[in-house]
């Protein structure tokens, strides 16, 4: 088995820390949805602003609200504004990779806050292996900016 990620959301803004809550990351369910992570699903966060690390679980928030809100412990290890980049890992048996590849959903968070959604494909002939990233138009409607 191998790890490999399989969701990200990069540069997202932390809207609101909760200390006083049983811990987890709330995170739009639009930004869940969009690069398929789960509700309960744990989760790896990068403060980019303060190089903080911390590992947690995503909760899903109200839909549309742009909600990256670090609750309980790990709220200590951010304030509001600061930048993050949240991820997920999955165990795959290598031989799959190497038979069918594997794709990650990432959104990108631009300066002004708008996101874009890359679909990275990982594909090999066998011998070698390509890495590719290519955007995926976003429904206008779930392409809320942070």
């Amino acid at each position: 088995m191998i790890r490999l990620m399989h969701a990200k959301i990069h540069r997202a803004k932390i809207t609101a820390c909760h200390l006083d809550y049983m811990g987890s990351l709330t995170i739009d369910p639009i930004w869940m949805e969009q690069v398929g992570l789960l509700p309960l699903e744990e989760i790896q966060v990068v403060n980019v602003t303060n190089a903080n690390r911390f590992v947690t679980y995503a909760i899903p928030g109200t839909r549309g609200e742009g909600q990256i809100e670090p609750n309980g412990a790990c709220a200590h290890l951010c304030k509001v504004g600061d930048i993050v980049i949240i991820y997920a890992m999955k165990s795959v048996p290598r031989e799959n990779v190497i038979d069918s590849g594997h794709l990650a959903k990432v959104l990108i968070f631009g300066a002004d806050g708008t996101p874009e959604l890359l679909h990275q494909h990982l594909s090999t002939n066998g011998e070698q292996f390509s890495f590719d990233s290519q955007p995926v138009d976003l429904p206008e409607r779930e392409s809320i900016a942070a």
